[in-house]
């Protein structure tokens, strides 16, 4: 519609044009001594126009012959983009499908086209690792021509993350330590480098930054603090005075949670500190009932064992069917040559749950009681429940190491 306006319109004007020009009458003298020229003035302006008109596409020829070579260049970038889009595009396709080598391939030909090449260094260095290729994967990260300095920190975060998974955590953390500013994933990758470096206080530290970020669910953020607790507890209870320093700059929750007492229990005992293993053990029962805090309680050979008793039988009432505690029990009453009460207790941990912890006991009790037939039996016993323990053991973990699947057997290396 629009393009027969304009025929429409310049039809009209050319017909205004003609009409106008054959009622001018005008005439326009030139004088160059010795000529004079007489022209009409239609086609003076005739001739003004067409004059025009060659100038204005002479110098539109000229100029498009001097940007012809930045238009040149300009459309082979534009194609050689277009080609680095394709290639990164492919490569990133066919990494998310498990297909590593021909990631790779195209990665590195868009590393070649010059365009995108940091992201494309990347992901073929991430395409390399996958198909065990440690040599590719560091030459794609170190060279430095692949990168521009805003590419440096997905440089780094890839080439950390690589070596964690390769169990390189010294590397890991240099490269880490490298970063200009570390950002939440950083200090993820950080806080594993630095669990299997076994630096626990760092570690602990970079938990608290975690948390400050909202990293880390109040869930998972409590299991990682017990744990690496408990892990910093055991590798200083070598030197006690480590020990001690450590246990009370500690919170008060923290000192009567179950599982940083057992560990704290255990540091204490191996130090033959029975007395603060005992009030270790001893708050945090108060606070959280725990049926390995009470076996590590009756393992405190020193101290007043008459008081551990009537401590124990002070948690019996609260939990009358409790197998570790009779156990316990048992255990403290045979120290002090109680054997009636020592028997009575283990006949009623063994009558909740016949574990071999408690075989063992009764032997080891009825052996000291001088009945060699009946500890025998109990023996042999306890070696039944040992082999269906370690038969079920077994099948845990076959179940957790066999593959689902006969191709999840083999890794991809497509």
């Amino acid at each position: 519609m629009r393009g027969l306006l304009w025929v429409i319109l310049l039809a009209a004007l050319a017909v205004a044009l003609t009409l106008g020009a054959r009622y001018n009458p005008g005439y326009v003298l030139l004088v160059v001594h010795p000529y004079r020229v007489e022209l009409s003035l239609n086609l003076l302006l005739a001739l003004l126009l067409a004059g025009f008109v060659a100038a204005y596409a002479f110098a539109r020829v000229v100029v498009h012959t001097l940007r012809l070579p930045d238009q040149v260049r300009r459309f082979r970038d534009e194609r050689r983009l277009a080609r680095a889009q394709r290639s990164l595009l492919a490569a990133l396709q066919a990494f998310l499908e498990g297909r590593f080598a021909q990631a790779e391939k195209a990665a590195a030909e868009s590393i070649e086209l010059r365009q995108y090449s940091g992201i494309s260094a990347v992901l073929a260095a991430r395409a390399a690792h996958e198909l065990r290729a440690y040599e590719r994967r560091d030459r794609y990260l170190a060279r430095s021509g692949y990168y521009s300095e805003g590419d440096q920190t997905m440089r780094l975060v890839t080439q950390a993350e690589l070596l964690l998974q390769a169990r390189q955590h010294q590397e890991a953390l240099a490269a880490l330590e490298r970063l200009p500013r570390k950002h939440t994933a950083a200090l993820r990758l950080e806080l594993r480098a630095v669990q299997l470096a076994r630096n626990w206080d760092r570690y602990l530290e970079l938990l608290a930054q975690l948390e400050r970020l909202q990293a880390l669910d109040d869930i998972q953020l409590a299991e990682l603090r017990r744990y690496a607790i408990g892990e910093s507890l055991a590798r200083k209870g070598r030197d006690l005075g480590e020990l001690r320093s450590c246990w009370q700059r500690l919170g008060a929750r923290e000192r009567q949670d179950a599982k940083i007492a057992a560990e704290a229990a255990r540091a204490f005992l191996r130090n033959g500190q029975c007395v603060e293993a005992q009030q270790t053990i001893e708050a945090s029962l108060e606070r959280e009932w725990d049926g390995e805090l009470v076996a590590l309680y009756a393992q405190c050979a020193e101290g007043d064992v008459l008081r551990q008793i009537e401590r124990a039988e002070g948690w019996l009432r609260a939990h009358p069917a409790d197998a570790d505690l009779l156990l316990a029990l048992a255990t403290l009453c045979a120290r002090q040559r109680l054997w009636g009460k020592a028997r009575s207790y283990i006949e009623a941990s063994l009558s909740v749950e016949e574990s071999f912890e408690a075989l063992i006991a009764a032997a080891r009790l009825l052996d000291a009681m001088g009945e060699t037939e009946e500890a025998r039996r109990y023996e042999r016993r306890a070696l039944e429940a040992a082999e269906r323990e370690l038969g079920r053991s077994a099948s845990s973990l076959r179940a957790l190491s066999e593959p689902r699947h006969p191709l999840l057997a083999q890794p991809s290396q497509g």
